[in-house]
């Protein structure tokens, strides 16, 4: 990179991390560009996500917690069906008191779209292409893609999700630093035929959770299924085909509203099916590529509040190689650091919750349900304290963010001089 000049860095992702480290580059100065493998900005509304304390105060110093708060997700009860107890029903405001100080519940794409909007207008797009090869070069990376011409950047940025093509590129096979819980989740778009209207109703048997709510700005529902069979199973990640014979096998003799749902799985416009794995790198950065989000340190889906994680990573990489002047050796450890405490406990944290999101058995059923009533009678203060002691939920809230932004002055941005710690 010429002195003078702001640095090049490719980001691979434009969902939540992709976006948000985007803007944060882009403030400190760097030249990002985004390259996304869809054609379009993903508009179906996706799957609900959660955003703590810790995320919420990035979303504010982004100047979008309005927006954000605007598209929350609505839910204002909760109604628990379990097997061997009778219906639970929480005011579901008085539910999340006891488990976070602060939390929002929006759907992915919004969250996504929210972002994008926040920096279409500075930041370079590239829909509907996807990097082929990344080179080692020793002071710029030389980069092909499936459809458009190579190009040359200072960093690669690897922001795609669990399944990342950028880990792959670099880093290799993703069997190598993947470990699965145990746990099967599939999400669809079905007609709220309920007419939930604000309210998320969930049903349990021992292994199998099957739960629906209709968010506030959509006419349609989500059907979630979580499901811990004995053994892992086999199927192809992009064969939805087989993804869907497995829910019919493993959700097809629950009753209450399963027969309809599944009947809807092959008109479902938009249906997604993973595995609960959580990825264990050594390290997240490798020369002048590294990696941020689900692509890193996924703790699980569904299970380990990766949304939160992810954008606190975008921040805090951002932030760090502000702080090191650009200096991706100083930066990239630097981001690690920050990092790795947030991460362990985030793994453990979805480690302990695959289990008490889908309980293996009758036992374990009916003490959910205990604690579930006993916590909600709870109140707030004395909820978060049990809530916390039994499953570390605070794992989520217990974050310092640091104010990278202010040890700028303004003068000596996009990677020209190394910068004080926040």
């Amino acid at each position: 990179m010429s002195e003078g000049s702001a640095m090049r860095i490719l980001i691979s992702g434009a969902s939540v991390a992709g976006p948000v480290l985007a803007y944060w580059l882009n403030q400190y100065g760097y030249r990002p560009t985004v390259v996304e493998r869809a054609p379009t900005l993903r508009k179906t509304g996706g799957h609900a996500v959660d955003l703590f304390r810790p995320s919420l105060r990035i979303v504010e110093r982004m100047g979008l917690r309005d927006a954000v708060l605007d598209s929350e997700v609505g839910t204002e009860r909760v109604t628990f069906l379990m097997e061997g107890a009778g219906p639970i029903r929480l005011d579901h405001h008085s539910a999340l008191g006891v488990t976070s100080s602060e939390h929002v519940e929006i759907m992915r794409d919004d969250l996504s779209e929210i972002f994008y909007d926040a920096t279409r207008d500075d930041v370079e797009y590239v829909f509907g292409d996807s990097i082929a090869s990344i080179g080692d070069g020793r002071d710029e990376v030389q980069v092909t893609f499936e459809r458009g011409s190579p190009r040359s950047f200072d960093l690669v940025i690897g922001a795609d999700g669990l399944h990342s093509n950028v880990r792959g590129l670099t880093f290799g096979e993703e069997r190598a630093f993947s470990r699965h819980l145990g746990g099967y989740v599939a999400v669809a778009t079905v007609p709220d035929h309920l007419g939930l209207s604000a309210e998320m109703i969930t049903m349990a048997v021992p292994g199998r959770v099957l739960s629906m709510y209709s968010p506030r700005h959509l006419d349609e529902a989500r059907a979630i299924f979580m499901f811990r069979p004995p053994g892992r199973l086999d199927y192809h990640r992009r064969d939805t085909a087989r993804q869907k014979e497995l829910l019919l096998e493993h959700f097809g003799g629950i009753g209450w509203e399963a027969p309809r749902l599944l009947a809807e799985l092959d008109r479902a416009p938009a249906f997604y099916f993973d595995e609960i794995t959580q990825l264990r790198l050594d390290s997240w950065s490798r020369g002048r590529v590294s990696l941020v989000g689900d692509a890193a340190y996924c703790p699980g889906p569904a299970v380990g509040a990766s949304t939160s994680l992810a954008l606190i990573g975008a921040y805090v990489l951002a932030g760090e190689l502000a702080a090191a002047g650009g200096d991706h050796t100083a930066a990239f450890p630097a981001y690690e650091r920050e990092m790795a405490g947030y991460v362990r406990r985030a793994r453990t944290y979805a480690e302990r919750m695959v289990k008490q999101v889908i309980p293996g058995t009758r036992a374990q059923l009916w003490a959910g349900a205990q604690t579930m009533r006993l916590v909600g009678a709870l109140p707030a203060p004395l909820g978060r304290a049990l809530s916390k002691r039994v499953n570390s939920m605070g794992v989520h809230e217990n974050i310092e963010i640091k104010n990278y932004l202010g040890s700028l002055d303004g003068h000596h941005r996009g990677g020209r001089r190394r910068l004080p710690r926040a």
